[in-house]
């Protein structure tokens, strides 16, 4: 289990990290006006849902701008969690400027500052998993967090991403790096020399099933969900899992079958 030290570090650097939101406000507001952030795949998953003007709760939440389409999609609100004060102040600004009905809130996950069963969908993802030190516990906050009949979205890197090198003339795997480690230290922007925790699709399923939440839908995609430098490598040509989709669903204990 990670230290108090390791939690706190993260945190402080994230914080460092989240400026770069306060730094590029302007181009972040120009992008929430433009169109949606959502990746096709979210769209299509997440559209039924969405059809029913759902309460959400965005787990690390981040820059803000996935809050803003998935209300222009049919939300009926989101609140946003993020453990860095830079990053929720800056949202809400910017929420608040578009008028659009979301919240943030600061806090540590797992463990969201949020009342039991008051969200229809949960979702997260975009770089959020790494920063869990517990994915049991992470994913029974979920479980507490929806309504009966709620459901859970991630759409998030691939577990195997973190070992394709930045190479443009073909896919190769970092020497440096497992599928199995447990964490790692990132001592680059924005990780700040903060630790990522490890987790295999095969944890991360496990974890929301146990969570009592039943499975829907899984896929695997070959489009990453952020490139370093905008660079087009090898490894996102198409043949190497680069990000996942994940929804679950909350039993509704009312109905009986």
């Amino acid at each position: 289990m990670p230290g108090v030290d390791e939690v706190r570090g993260n945190r402080r650097a994230w914080e460092t990290a989240s400026e770069k939101y306060v730094q590029e406000y302007d181009d972040h507001l120009a992008l929430a006006r433009s169109g949606s952030s959502l990746f096709g795949v979210e769209q299509d998953l997440l559209r039924p849902i969405l059809a029913d003007a759902p309460e959400v709760i965005h787990l690390q939440s981040g820059w803000g701008l996935d809050d803003i389409a998935l209300v222009r999609a049919g939300a009926a609100s989101v609140v946003g969690v993020d453990f860095s004060t830079v990053a929720a102040r800056t949202t809400q600004r910017r929420a608040d400027e578009l008028g659009v009905p979301c919240r943030y809130v600061v806090g540590s996950l797992p463990g969201a500052p949020l009342a039991a069963s008051s969200a229809d969908l949960v979702y997260t993802g975009k770089g959020g998993l790494i920063w869990m030190p517990d994915i049991d516990a992470w994913a029974a906050d979920i479980a507490r967090l929806l309504r009966p009949g709620g459901w859970f979205f991630i759409f998030d890197g691939h577990p195997a991403f973190a070992l394709w090198t930045w190479d443009v003339d073909q896919p190769r795997i970092r020497p440096d790096r497992s599928y199995f480690a447990r964490s790692y230290v990132n001592d680059s922007f924005p990780a700040n020399g903060a630790v990522e925790f490890q987790w295999t699709l095969g944890q991360l399923v496990t974890a929301v099933v146990n969570a009592g939440l039943e499975v829907r839908h899984l896929s695997e995609h070959p489009e990453p969900f952020w490139k370093m430098h905008d660079i087009d490598t090898a490894a996102s040509g198409g043949r190497l899992p680069n990000t996942y989709a994940l929804l679950a669903r909350k039993r509704d204990l009312a109905v009986t079958h």
